[in-house]
């Protein structure tokens, strides 16, 4: 995210955690479209008109500071917290322009959104999470109207001042969404929201069930020497807060509450770990084809994964397994994130209505190895796929949701207003120059 390094999670370029490519997926329902992946050009994009205006708001100024923001949280908090939210939607604009991972914008639900609302969906396909970021700054610029952001992202943007706030009573499926991710905190900041949470995802602990005649317990499989030259683990700095959950139970004098928010001491405890486990690793991974040429050749037998490898090993009929362990588990979620200075306000929240709905969710999440949020999805994914609500964890119980902590942008400012916590700047600085 910051600087050259960032959270990428699709194939092609990037720093690690590819997650869902835009080239493949073993569970697509249609082999038509198994080859390249529906990606609405964006070269070419034609200038747009002036912002239209929600019917109902009122036309607040401000928004897209557009500041980088590396460290701490901005004197009063995020920019654009005051800015008017609408009563009502108005008529659409005829256009909404989206930032978006690949996939994200599939035809499958884009063209049925689109004859719905005669809101014509021109896409850009962002393969990192610091692309997001650029393309939304100064609040989107006047031209975007929403970023599929992750986790990883959002506060950055937010802090930026490049989000508007949402009125999340126009959202009738919103209501319908998993507590978790009604007001999550990575999308959510005093009682503002600033966008809709979409699906998310564990990071899982995979083993080859040949070598694991028993599920493992803990993550400290892939710390410890046995299974030395075997391991693979994201070559992503976020992988930090994996390593300070671990310690977390694990050496508890650390006092670490927090795996995103972590001391100078709590930091480089992580950073220890992390740069031990290296000699015992057989390589990082930065897309998930990696990860599976690794299981399926015998190279790797244990490591850090997402239910997608799991599946996608599993429909070749290589016998792997997937665990949370007992110490919980990192996660990614993504939101549709509503730009400053949109200037298709209204088909905006007529996306965000139409891709909180059950079904729209529950094709999404069949597709791409992803959890909705909507808890009224899983009838709509076992129709598409028998057994894939279990499968992705979405009929999980909260129990299971707590056990995961969910990615967010790590700031110097901690939680309790302290400059104690280090930014992520100094992660991407610690995992190229003290862990590889």
């Amino acid at each position: 995210m910051f600087g050259q390094h960032s959270t990428s999670r699709r194939a092609g370029s990037g720093h690690a955690s590819h997650r869902h490519p835009s080239h493949r997926h073993p569970n697509h329902r249609h082999p038509s479209h198994r080859g390249a992946r529906h990606r609405r050009a964006a070269a070419g994009f034609a200038a747009l008109g002036a912002a239209a205006l929600l019917a109902a708001c009122s036309s607040g100024g401000g928004g897209g500071g557009g500041n980088n923001n590396n460290g701490g949280k901005p004197t009063g908090g995020v920019p654009t917290a005051n800015l008017p939210v609408p009563k009502h939607i108005g008529k659409g604009e005829g256009q909404l322009n989206l930032i978006a991972w690949g996939g994200y914008l599939d035809p499958r639900w884009v063209k049925p959104f689109e004859k719905q609302t005669g809101c014509t969906v021109n896409g850009k396909i962002a393969n990192t999470s610091d692309e997001m970021v650029a393309l939304m700054n100064n609040g989107g610029g006047g031209q975007w109207d929403m970023v599929s952001s992750s986790g990883d992202a959002d506060l950055r943007l937010l802090y930026a001042g490049d989000a508007h706030p949402v009125n999340m009573n126009l959202i009738p499926a919103w209501k319908n969404f998993f507590p978790q991710f009604k007001s999550p905190a990575f999308n959510t900041i005093d009682g503002v929201h600033y966008g809709v949470s979409l699906q998310w995802g564990p990071n899982v602990l995979m083993y080859n069930k040949k070598v694991f005649k028993t599920p493992p317990t803990s993550w400290s499989v892939i710390y410890g020497s046995k299974y030395k030259g075997k391991i693979t683990v994201p070559d992503n700095p976020i992988q930090i807060a994996d390593a300070a959950l671990y310690l977390k139970t694990h050496n508890p004098s650390l006092g670490i509450t927090d795996p995103y928010e972590l001391t100078q001491p709590q930091f480089q405890a992580a950073v220890k770990l992390l740069a031990d486990q290296r000699p015992l690793l057989k390589a990082y991974w930065a897309t998930f084809t990696q990860e599976d040429s690794m299981f399926s050749n015998g190279d790797a037998v244990v490591g850090a994964s997402w239910p997608l490898q799991v599946t996608e090993l599993t429909s070749a009929h290589f016998p792997v397994g997937q665990v949370i362990p007992s110490e919980g588990a990192t996660g990614w979620a993504d939101t549709w994130m509503l730009a400053a200075k949109a200037p298709h306000p209204n088909c905006a929240y007529k996306w965000m209505q139409y891709i909180s709905t059950p079904k729209v969710q529950a094709m999404q999440a069949v597709d791409w190895g992803e959890t909705p949020d909507n808890m009224l999805a899983c009838p709509y994914m076992n129709k598409l796929q028998a057994g894939s609500c279990a499968l992705y964890h979405a009929n999980a119980p909260a129990s299971f949701l707590k056990s995961i902590a969910f990615w967010k942008t790590p700031i110097a400012t901690c939680d309790n207003g302290k400059p104690d916590c280090v930014p992520y700047s100094d992660w991407v600085t610690a995992w190229d120059t003290q862990v590889k």
